[in-house]
């Protein structure tokens, strides 16, 4: 359905009812202002019907978890808050209604950057650290000591389908909502606080969403709040569905990071210790911004042991859109720090790269610096290997050299970088799940799930495990969409935990269901329940000619009084996490991958072509290899983009203009797209890798392989370095744009004339 275009979202539903109302916002002009608004200009426009303020609102004015983002605003908090919302008749005439209204605003201070949230001191949240060892010492009697800062920008999600909400009240006064989210019990607490009912009350139902990468887990809750409130208070059905510019405009983005670093380094280029202090913008309100810094914590060592270690983290506010959780939820960030450090201080160590990352990579037997020990740690070593081998990389080595000598204004780059990525939720009461199967008298099969399908091949995954589960034809089983009064207290589909968590609970329910099978059988077939199979739709003994229909043995259990549906539930063990010491075993298991990129940089532009890519993943035991070839793919490219083109630009300046999105639109905002993969791209699992506690012995795919981008940068890091003296340290700064790497290859270049002058110097004396 996907595929043929024929598959319907959120607000596709809306087309299919009368009388259906358009919400449209009212929005603010300035980064931070105290505001006050006239609506009954709106009023007089023809087609409005209402405009949603404070006043409506019956329970807690707020659309946020942490009670600071209220959802109808005295204060406006970043250029394109939402104030209040124009029903209309269409979206016309609610978009009239909504310049109708009259905002009397009174322009206050603002702090738009990172860095003027460092100098005022404006920081929210959680300041936590994740210590080892005694880093300063460390660092005072290590023979290599480096400093420096490293910066790394935000990423706009572009979910091709952007938020979307679609509610009414039905005639027994429940309020349902469809809504394009991840996290649909959390989109139904938020809705059901704002209009001060009981949970059941509400109900929130999410068909498939159009992308969310983790951009649709905290904030649909107040965009569907606004469009139930609306259908609570005209009796109509409302439809809510933000424009493009509007998404990009007035939603979250992934966090940008400032880190200071001082990392040291024995004579042979081992870690010896770091120091680091990460701060993230987490925007003007919390949002996920608490956990996203404890991942990034959690991740700064990537997969290097560093035996003494000390990272403070902590959180600006900043008056830009409340950033939010996206792909990687701050591991990417925190990762970043110390690939920029080790891609900084090779040259100056005067190791090559490649060598200097597999000397500190993990061991067997070595912990974190959390204290989890990572288990199969041998794993990064073997991807590396076959990375290495496969890639040909020692001798494309030597070919780029001889390339790069060859042509002074073109230069290639190739680089190698490992991903270590922990998978559950930090915060562990979400490592939980929940499934409702259904086994009908012809042996049909029915699952829901608590899991939500934004693209990733989730449901696709769940109706293998339970054709697996019982034995029957994938065709045998049905996928009911993911809604609240089906399968309550859901976790969001997020922390690449949706086929760990949903699985293991679909695969319970199956299991209580053919365990109570499994007597009747015996039964029927004459034979001793231990002999008993559920195979190819089949019932069988031992010998498959003598069988039942799996729909023929519904029909006798049925008859027989047996239960044919089952609740399946699942918790992660063996997780125990202190956040205020930051110490214990937060994740279920390691996902690992190495990547291997050659790119071409341009001397004249700074463009950068990716030549070639080889990557070797570990996917575990894949429940489904071509989804999981398709993850990795789509997350390295998006990788890509966030570190080589994707630059959000919001209006630094002091005009009056100051803290609007400078690149709302695809028009203004780079992503990649065909022309960005690379010529070749090779993709291969790791082998021998079952994770034992996993449903089916599979792993996660859908964070770890974002971060394999590195190697790109990386690689970048090297051609550019090709343009400058042998032992130049290439800074450059994140997106690696064009403009960028340009500006990277002309320091190169002046470092190179700067040598030569030296040395003339040097002859002359």
């Amino acid at each position: 359905m996907h595929a043929t275009g024929t598959a319907v979202y959120t607000d596709d539903l809306a087309a299919t009812r009368r009388d259906v109302l358009t919400a449209w916002p009212v929005t603010s002009a300035h980064a931070h202002a105290r505001v006050r608004l006239d609506v009954a200009p709106a009023l007089e426009v023809p087609g409005v019907v209402h405009v949603l303020t404070a006043e409506d609102v019956p329970g807690v004015n707020d659309a946020g978890a942490k009670g600071d983002e209220p959802l109808f605003p005295d204060e406006a908090q970043y250029h394109g808050h939402a104030l209040a919302w124009v029903l209309g008749e269409t979206a016309e005439s609610a978009r009239l209604g909504a310049a109708a209204v009259v905002v009397d605003a009174e322009a206050l201070p603002s702090i738009v950057t990172v860095e003027e949230a460092i100098a005022a001191g404006s920081f929210q949240g959680i300041a936590p650290t994740v210590r080892r060892g005694d880093a300063a010492s460390a660092l005072a009697s290590a023979p290599h000591v480096f400093e420096g800062v490293s910066v790394v920008g935000g990423q706009e999600h572009f979910y091709l389908e952007t938020h979307a909400s679609f509610a009414h009240v039905d005639s027994e006064g429940q309020v349902f909502v469809e809504s394009s989210t991840q996290h649909p019990s959390e989109t139904q607490e938020i809705v059901a606080h704002v209009l001060g009912v009981p949970n059941h009350r509400v109900t929130v139902q999410s068909l498939r969403l159009g992308g969310g990468f983790g951009g649709k887990e905290m904030q649909p809750h107040g965009l569907a709040a606004v469009a139930a409130l609306g259908a609570v208070r005209t009796g109509r059905p409302v439809r809510l569905r933000l424009t493009r510019a509007q998404d990009m405009t007035m939603t979250g983005k992934r966090h940008p990071f400032h880190a200071t670093w001082r990392a040291g380094f024995d004579d042979d280029g081992r870690i010896l210790a770091l120091e680091a202090t990460l701060t993230s913008n987490g925007g003007w309100s919390l949002d996920l911004s608490d956990p996203v810094l404890g991942r990034a914590l959690c991740h700064v060592d990537n997969a290097y042991w560093i035996p003494d270690i000390t990272v403070h983290g902590r959180i600006a506010r900043t008056n830009v859109t409340s950033q939010t959780a996206f792909r990687g939820f701050g591991g990417p960030q925190g990762m970043f720090v110390i690939e920029d450090v080790l891609g900084r201080v090779a040259p100056q160590l005067g190791i090559d790269p490649a060598v200097l990352r597999e000397r500190n990579l993990y061991r067997p037997g070595q912990t974190t610096p959390y204290g989890m020990e990572v288990r199969h740690a041998e794993r990064i070593g073997e991807a590396w290997s076959r990375v290495l081998d496969e890639s040909e990389f020692a001798r494309r080595r030597e070919e780029i050299a001889a390339a790069n000598d060859a042509e002074p204004d073109v230069k290639r780059g190739l680089a190698i970088t490992p991903v270590k990525f922990g998978i559950s939720f930090t915060f562990t009461a979400y490592n939980q799940a929940g499934a409702l199967v259904h086994v009908y008298r012809d042996g049909s099969v029915l699952v829901n799930h608590g899991g939500t399908e934004l693209g990733q091949g989730l449901h696709t995954k769940m109706l293998q495990v339970a054709a697996t589960a019982l034995g029957v034809p994938l065709a045998q089983v049905r996928l009911a969409p993911t809604r609240t009064d089906k399968v309550p207290n859901t976790s969001a589909t997020a922390a690449s935990s949706g086929a760990d968590l949903n699985g293991a609970a679909v695969k319970d329910a199956c299991d209580q269901i053919i365990a109570r099978l499994r007597p009747v059988a015996a039964n029927v077939l004459g034979v001793d329940e231990a002999d008993v199979r559920f195979e190819d739709g089949r019932v069988h003994g031992g010998d498959p000619a003598a069988s039942v229909l799996f729909g023929e043995l519904a029909a006798t259990a049925y008859a027989e009084r047996v239960q044919l549906f089952a609740a399946g539930f699942y918790r992660t063990e063996g997780l125990g996490w202190d956040p205020a010491t930051m110490t214990g075993t937060p994740f279920k298991y390691f996902a690992c991958g190495v990547a291997a990129s050659e790119v071409e940089v341009d001397g004249f532009t700074g463009a950068t072509r990716l030549r070639r890519v080889d990557i070797v993943h570990d996917v575990g035991d894949s429940l489904s290899p071509l989804i999981d070839l398709g993850q990795v793919e789509g997350a390295f490219m998006q990788g890509v983009g966030w570190l080589t083109l994707e630059e959000l630009r919001w209006d630094e300046t002091d005009g009056p203009g100051r803290g609007r999105l400078l690149t709302p639109s695809a028009s203004t905002y780079k992503l990649p797209s065909f022309s960005e993969l690379p010529d070749e791209l090779n993709v291969h699992f790791l082998e021998r890798a079952h994770e034992d506690g996993a449903i089916y012995g599979s792993k996660a795919v859908g964070e770890p392989p974002f971060m394999l981008a590195f190697s790109v940068r990386e690689a970048i890091r090297e051609a550019v370095a090709a343009f400058g003296p042998s032992g130049h340290s290439v800074e450059l700064t994140a997106p690696s744009t064009p403009e960028a790497v340009f500006w990277a290859i002309e320091a190169a270049r002046q470092a190179s004339r700067s040598v030569a002058t030296d040395g003339a110097r040097s002859t002359d004396a």
